[in-house]
């Protein structure tokens, strides 16, 4: 059993059933390889030539994370039958590789996914898939287009394509056990779950329209 060194939300330390193995720090360099960090894990300086230092200079409010949206043109977000709302990222490095999270103990289900969190009050679909990126993990992201919105039994959630500017994801928040880069040939062995296997088609179906 392991201790994750960010409490939860309620001020209480959360258990780790089953830890994650970390990656040599080799695989970060190696595009064709799985790399895995754990939370306040070792990480190279940088990768792809952009830094994996910690983002300092988080926002404080509301506000702020809404500041850093990026202007392009989406839909409006419609509830179905009362379901709450939700917003996620797919986080792609320059090397082609697939930014995911190991929720902690395979929290809903999910072994590995993408970041996504709850739209609250005063937040945006776009605002909120930069906070969850940030505190599932670590990662300070820019959203580059949408991929669509994903009905769910209980919720319907947007997922933006993003590209990483910074952060470490050692940093991860208690939500996550560990973070992952992801070679496209391996996501659908990696996220097992079914919600993930549509976004990650029409991710790739939009990828291969941009020519990455």
């Amino acid at each position: 059993m392991t201790i994750h060194p960010r409490q939860n939300d309620y001020g209480n330390p959360v258990k780790i059933a089953k830890p994650n193995q970390v990656t040599p720090l080799s695989s970060f360099d190696a595009v064709d390889e799985v790399a895995l960090v754990i939370p306040d894990g070792i990480v190279p300086e940088a990768l792809n030539g952009i830094s994996l230092k910690s983002w300092l200079d988080l926002p404080s409010n509301k506000h702020d994370w809404l500041a850093l949206q990026t202007p392009f043109d989406e839909p409006p977000m419609q509830s179905k039958m009362g379901k709450k709302l939700s917003a996620g990222v797919v986080t792609i490095e320059p090397d082609g590789r697939f930014w995911v999270v190991f929720p902690t103990n395979a929290f809903g289900g999910y072994q590995c996914t993408f970041p996504k969190g709850t739209i609250e009050s005063g937040m945006t679909p776009q605002a909120t898939a930069i906070l969850e990126a940030f505190e599932e993990s670590g990662l300070q992201v820019e959203l580059t287009g949408l991929i669509g919105d994903f009905e769910r039994s209980t919720s319907v959630t947007r997922y933006y394509l993003a590209r990483r500017i910074g952060g470490n994801p050692a940093d991860m928040g208690w939500e996550s056990q560990c973070v992952g880069l992801i070679p496209q040939s391996r996501l659908f062995d990696v996220l097992h779950h079914p919600n993930d296997k549509p976004i990650i088609e029409k991710a790739l179906v939009l990828l291969s329209k941009q020519g990455n």
